[in-house]
């Protein structure tokens, strides 16, 4: 689903408006008012509040999946490939911790109905994708035979959302003192420590 300008610009503040006061303490007006468009347009353009998280949500998904098409094309092994994807992964979800934090929330919750279907047909591409990189490094003799190729996404994503979720205990142990610190760490230390553990999966044997 393509976006316009003036669509990316709403679902931008309700992003930030559903993160800080979640889905039931954000009204339309409210978004509307920021967005500093009429209320009506958001009817126009999604229909309804919930067709607008199902666009959000859809919106900040879409992306990897033309990533993930190029990386798999280009001339370096599947192992450069896999690492590669891993600081994908973690970037991406680190500078849209406001998404998957509504996400987390959204699909847990049983308050409402949200069509997830366009979701979850992304998420199954973009799990093929990552099939395939692991298919070539079988067939290369890099990686173990049985993998299940379904279980590496939890293991990425679980990991990058356990430490936000507790930041406040990891700036203690770690000592990241500044938001630098903080987000130095993820980039490097953290992401360095999924990899290795990626890697382990795929490589040694059981």
């Amino acid at each position: 689903m393509e976006f316009n300008e003036k669509q990316i610009e709403i679902l931008q503040v309700a992003e930030l408006l559903f993160a800080e006061e979640g889905f039931d303490g954000t009204s339309v007006r409210e978004i509307a008012k920021i967005a500093n468009i009429n209320v009506a347009m958001i009817s126009y353009y999604f229909g309804s509040k919930e067709k607008l998280l199902e666009a959000l949500v859809l919106h900040r998904i879409s992306g990897m999946q033309l990533h993930l098409e190029n990386l798999s094309t280009e001339d370096i092994s599947p192992i450069e490939k896999i690492e590669k994807l891993i600081e994908y992964y973690i970037q991406r979800i680190n500078s849209n911790r406001c998404m998957y934090q509504i996400l987390h929330f959204e699909v847990s919750s049983t308050k409402r109905e949200i069509n997830l279907e366009a979701f979850t047909k992304v998420k199954k591409n973009n799990l093929k994708l990552l099939e395939n990189i692991i298919t070539e490094g079988q067939l290369q003799g890099l990686f173990q035979p049985n993998i299940n190729v379904a279980l590496i996404p939890p293991i990425i994503i679980g990991t990058i959302t356990h430490f936000h979720m507790n930041k406040h205990y990891f700036v203690d142990l770690l000592h990241l003192d500044s938001d630098e610190k903080y987000e130095n760490y993820i980039a490097n230390e953290l992401t360095k420590h999924i990899q290795k553990t990626i890697k382990a999966l795929l490589i040694y044997e059981d």
